[in-house]
């Protein structure tokens, strides 16, 4: 037998055993009998190849898969040069380390995809710090020309002068540049504190020192802003008030001494606690004596400010109380009844309102009031007492007032219903005559040249006195006003008590009419 024979028949048998060897595999892991003629066939197929593929052809294909192979290579090869480079170029700006790959052997399609991803990161990341960069240096900008500040590190010379694209976006940069804004900032604020307190100092002086309208418009140019050049220029301004202050010292003191009272009575001191700022009734003015003033209107300003929400619900107490009590005043005058166009109505509303509200407001004032006094640990006092001590007060002294009011009406009643009782009452109307019959005017007459009334006079003195009209006797009432002499009785009858006590009155009220008693030839009336 030849030898290829030979190297047939044992290729044959060595199939025959992979194959059996497979199908013991099949059947041990459970494939279907179905699956096992497949997988047998694809067995096959790769033995024995269909087709009449000569060698030509198959060399021909190689070498075509072999040139698409170093296609790719080389598509890949620049494809990862070009994204090392961007990634070289965004982790210098961003001070980031380089994305770590293999750059001698091909990279794989995963491979590159995931470094166009960190490169995509690197871009975004980068946009994001610029954004942030330019930002913070434009304030930084505005601060320093606000400040007037000049670069005078490297660091700030590289955020202002050099270009936006070459500054490193690095986590230490962008941190230090919030930093520096930061500081530039506090800056501004200090200097922009420091203006403020400068124009209130000088408005204060302005108020002291009465300056003219026309002296502070020449100042009014630095009278906004924070800039240097304006902080120097107050300044000076508060340096030349502050001579002129030292000039018109007891000008000065009396204006502070001015603002001393109104704050006094902003804060309801009483007459001891304003006593005791002894420097105040002090006529010495030296330079001193302005310190203490100034030192005590500091402290008084601050008190305030810390009461002031207190000091104003006390304020809108006493305006309430106040307007209450003139309501009251009003409640109590006769002359109200003279209501013209419906104020009577209108005032007894708010009457009502504040009978209502006033206790509502000393309600809420005395749980704010005993708030702040645990929180303080000590006394809220008005007027130099415990503010609810003095409402108590106020309300006893107008209960006091409106009794004593009470009193004084019961006693004028009195007097004036003792006096009427004793000399009778005086009409209200005596413009009018009263006590005559209607349809019967009163005639006149002349009797030696002095007037009497002749048929009403008559016929009302009869009834009064019971008894004959006869002679009066003739009473002259002499020019002392003494009284007047009797020269004459009537029919030796005695004048009746109540004609006596009538004579001598000058006025004599006979049936509800009024007539004079005058002296006539004969008779009297």
């Amino acid at each position: 037998m030849r030898r290829s024979e030979v190297l047939a028949e044992e290729s044959i048998v060595c199939l025959q055993k992979a194959l059996n060897h497979l199908r013991e595999i099949w059947e041990l892991i459970g494939i279907p009998e179905d699956q096992r003629l497949q997988r047998t066939e694809v067995v096959k197929k790769h033995i024995k190849e269909e087709g009449e593929t000569t060698i030509l052809q198959l060399e021909k294909d190689l070498r075509t898969q072999v040139e698409l192979m170093r296609k790719q290579k080389k598509e890949r090869k620049q494809e990862l040069k070009l994204l090392q480079e961007q990634d070289q170029e965004l982790c210098e700006i961003l001070c980031m380390p380089h994305y770590d790959i293999d750059s001698t052997s091909v990279p794989s399609l995963e491979e590159l995809s995931q470094f166009r991803q960190h490169v995509a990161t690197l871009r975004e990341t980068k946009a994001s710090r610029h954004e942030e960069f330019v930002n913070i240096k434009r304030q930084i900008i505005l601060c320093m020309e606000e400040l007037e500040h000049t670069p005078d590190t490297s660091f700030e010379r590289d955020v202002v002068c050099e270009d936006e694209d070459a500054f490193c976006l690095s986590l230490e940069n962008i941190a230090t540049l919030q930093k520096l804004l930061q500081q530039l900032e506090m800056r501004k604020s200090q200097n922009e504190a420091v203006c403020e307190g400068l124009r209130a100092q000088i408005r204060e002086l302005w108020d002291r020192l009465q300056i003219p309208a026309e002296e502070r418009e020449a100042v009014a140019t630095v009278m906004t802003g924070s800039k240097a050049k304006v902080r120097k220029a107050l300044q000076l301004e508060v340096d030349r008030l502050e001579e002129l202050k030292m000039q018109n010292m007891k000008k000065v003191i009396e204006a502070i001494r001015v603002e001393l009272a109104q704050y006094w009575d902003q804060c309801f001191y009483s007459q001891e606690q304003r006593q005791a700022f002894a420097p105040y009734y002090s006529e010495d003015y030296t330079e001193n004596l302005l310190q203490l003033h100034d030192a005590e209107i500091v402290q008084l300003r601050n008190y305030y400010e810390v009461h002031k929400e207190l000091f104003e619900g006390v304020q809108k107490w006493e305006e309430s109380w106040n307007l209450f009590l003139e309501f009251e005043r009003k409640a109590s005058d006769p002359s109200r009844f003279t209501n013209r166009g419906g104020n009577l109505l209108k005032e007894e509303k708010q009457r009502a309102k504040l009978q209502k509200t006033l206790p509502k407001l000393e309600e809420e004032l005395k749980a704010r009031i005993e708030m702040w006094e645990q929180e303080h640990s000590k006394a809220f006092v008005v007027n130099g007492q415990k503010f609810m001590e003095y409402v108590t007060e106020q309300w006893e002294m107008h209960r006091l007032e409106k009794e004593r009011a009470k009193q004084e009406r019961q006693l004028k009643n009195k007097k004036q219903t003792e006096t009427e009782m004793l000399y009778g009452s005086t009409p209200r109307t005596p413009n009018k005559r009263r006590g005559l019959a209607p349809g019967t005017p009163g005639k006149v007459r002349k009797l030696n040249t002095t007037t009497v009334s002749n048929a009403t006079a008559n016929s009302s003195i009869r009834p009064v006195f019971s008894g004959t009209v006869c002679r009066s006797p003739v009473s002259r009432l002499p020019p002392s006003g003494s009284k007047p002499v009797t020269t004459s009785t009537c029919s030796g009858k005695k004048t009746p008590r109540g004609l006596k006590h009538g004579a001598n009155k000058e006025n004599l009220e006979l049936n509800g009419s009024i007539l004079s008693a005058r002296t006539f030839k004969g008779f009297q009336i």
